[in-house]
């Protein structure tokens, strides 16, 4: 997440015990490392023993029977990374590891085809030129590969907002009384700045480059037509619009933020904060309220142009879902429940569209993540909801992994077979280190006794307001989940918790106050997947900080802070 778009308002008023009040009663009931093993000897985030907590200085699982934390199996990885570490540096610059080199490739506004000007420095290119040329502010991205060599493949870049500043030759035309955007053109520009980039590029003579005009150059942009799948779609009334009349489809994916990919081939993009690109100055229904779309303004002002007279399609009109017709065919209210997915995209395809999938739930995602595969066994994907006290979640496929899948050329409905129909979770974790997940299911008790039924009409209505529904099942609120990555070797996950400097009281889960640096968890599920063992594989700090603050002993060699994406190498590093 970008400080650019980062929303500091606790929208979680459940008030289910927070991760930091678990963590602080698992402190309790064991020791901690002051000082103890370098975290550097863990070949960084490879499977290796425990750092931020554990019952000895040796790092070595414990064996006594009565400590519920994770023991790290035997077949951890032996691999070790092959250049040196970098010291910690507040240096406003690229810096790599000796033998290596840094090269600018695919700068925002790259051309990816003939129909966009080449870039111009002062930001004085078109709308036309933005629809068709990289995006604006990088963020989560991956490698496809079109040969072995790895020398000739597709990068798919997520954009996730703008600097408007920069995007605009004079910033933003604005009326001087009223302070609205004025320029339908600039605000059209704005919203082709967002989305998603397919680039071809290759490497010749060590050197990489963009394909110019490849036939699979393109762009998803906040206006690109795209399907929708799963149980919100199951029920087209929730996505009437105007556009929309059969509600079998919407427009744009918005702030896209961390993401992900699937083994069959597609990229996956996670739409995080896009509530704040909307604005509802009627009565907002529950799933807004909780997922924090504002009553004021939206964040860039697109519904300011409104009823410009080159408008099309509504094309700003929708960013303003307040009810203000007889019926959702003549208003944008249904317009957010389009947006707040994964989405998925197959790079491989010229002109594919792009599908959101519903079933894995609705809010900020920040990162996709599959976990090991297994054959004849559902796929798992996690992904997190990046806020302040927010959950941890994962969807479990009904179709059972088929390693044949993997070589399916028609990627998209794979897709539909793991990422369409299954159970999604959100994580409980529990003071003795142990864990479950809680099945979003209508069938599903909540902890006053009654179910998910009795406060959501559908699975659709549910998956609407996810959040929400996590509220009532107790779900444990955690300091902004992040990336999670799985082990290959182990299959042990670690998400990423980025900060929270809003908590005034230390708690399980996190025993430090003011959480400003962070902190990555690590867990291991049991056979059944409904449960698991959890503890705290690194504490964030800087090296010069007290035993309190850097509670894993690191050095200046491998400091951090706000830990966000993190990912495995198939060698277990």
């Amino acid at each position: 997440m970008s400080k650019a778009t980062f929303d500091p308002t606790r929208y979680n008023k459940s008030g289910n015990k927070p991760f930091a009040d678990v963590l602080q009663a698992a402190m309790s009931r064991r020791s901690m490392v002051k000082g103890g093993a370098s975290f550097a000897a863990l070949t960084m985030f490879a499977s290796a023993g425990l750092v931020g907590c554990s019952d000895d200085d040796d790092n070595n699982a414990s064996n006594d029977s009565n400590d519920n934390t994770t023991n790290q199996p035997d077949t951890s990885s032996a691999a070790t990374l092959g250049f040196e570490s970098i010291a910690g540096s507040k240096t406003d610059a690229v810096v790599v590891a000796a033998g290596y080199t840094a090269k600018v490739l695919a700068p925002w506004g790259t051309p990816l085809n003939s129909n966009a000007a080449p870039w111009q420095p002062d930001g004085s290119n078109s709308a036309q030129d933005a629809a068709n040329s990289v995006g604006m502010h990088h963020d989560g991205m991956h490698f496809f590969a079109l040969n072995e060599e790895g020398s000739d493949g597709l990068l798919c870049i997520n954009h996730e907002y703008l600097d408007l500043n920069a995007l605009h030759p004079n910033g933003p035309t604005r009326d001087p009384d009223t302070n609205l955007k004025t320029s339908a053109e600039e605000v059209r520009k704005e919203i082709f700045g967002h989305g998603v980039s397919v680039i071809r590029i290759q490497k010749t003579n060590g050197e990489w480059a963009v394909v110019e005009n490849d036939p699979l150059n393109r762009r998803y942009t906040g206006a690109t037509e795209m399907d929708i799948t799963g149980p919100v779609a199951s029920e087209p009334t929730l996505l009437q619009t105007p556009y929309a009349q059969a509600g079998d489809k919407v427009r744009g994916t918005l702030n896209n933020c961390g993401n992900g990919y699937t083994p069959w081939g597609t990229y996956l993009t996670c739409e995080e904060n896009w509530p704040g690109y909307f604005v509802n100055t009627a009565t907002r229904p529950d799933d807004q309220v909780r997922i924090g779309l504002s009553d004021d303004e939206s964040r860039y002002g697109w519904d300011d142009v409104a009823g410009d007279p080159s408008e099309a399609d509504g094309e700003f009109t929708r960013f303003d879902v307040s009810i203000k017709a007889a019926s959702a065919a003549e208003d944008y209210r249904n317009e957010a429940n389009g947006h707040g997915y994964i989405v998925e995209i197959d790079p491989f395809t010229a002109n594919s569209r792009a599908i959101k999938r519903t079933a894995l739930g609705r809010f900020r995602h920040e990162g996709c993540v599959f976990a090991n595969l297994k054959e004849g066994e559902p796929m798992v994907f996690y992904s997190g909801h990046d806020a302040r006290f927010e959950y941890m979640y994962k969807f479990v496929s009904e179709a059972l992994w088929d390693p044949a899948d993997a070589n399916s050329t028609d990627r998209l409905a794979t897709g539909s077979k793991y990422m369409d129909s299954g159970t999604l979770y959100v994580a409980i974790f529990n003071e003795d280190g142990t864990g479950r997940w809680a099945p979003l299911e209508l069938s599903t008790i909540t902890t006053t006794g009654g179910s998910l039924a009795d406060s959501f009409a559908t699975q659709a209505d549910l998956i609407l307001n996810t959040a929400g529904a996590a509220d009532l099942l107790g779900a444990t609120p955690m300091d902004r989940p992040e990336w999670c990555a799985v082990d290959p070797i182990t299959g042990s996950v670690y998400l990423t918790l980025t900060n929270n400097t809003r908590r005034t009281e230390p708690s399980p889960a996190n025993p430090r106050i003011d959480n400003a640096y962070g902190h990555i968890i690590r867990w291991d599920e049991d056979s059944s997947g409904n449960t698991f063992s959890w503890d705290i594989f690194v504490f964030g700090a800087p090296a010069s900080g007290d035993a309190d603050t850097n509670r894993s002993g690191l050095t200046e060699m491998n400091q951090f802070a706000s830990p966000d994406g993190l990912v495995f190498d198939s060698r277990g590093i």
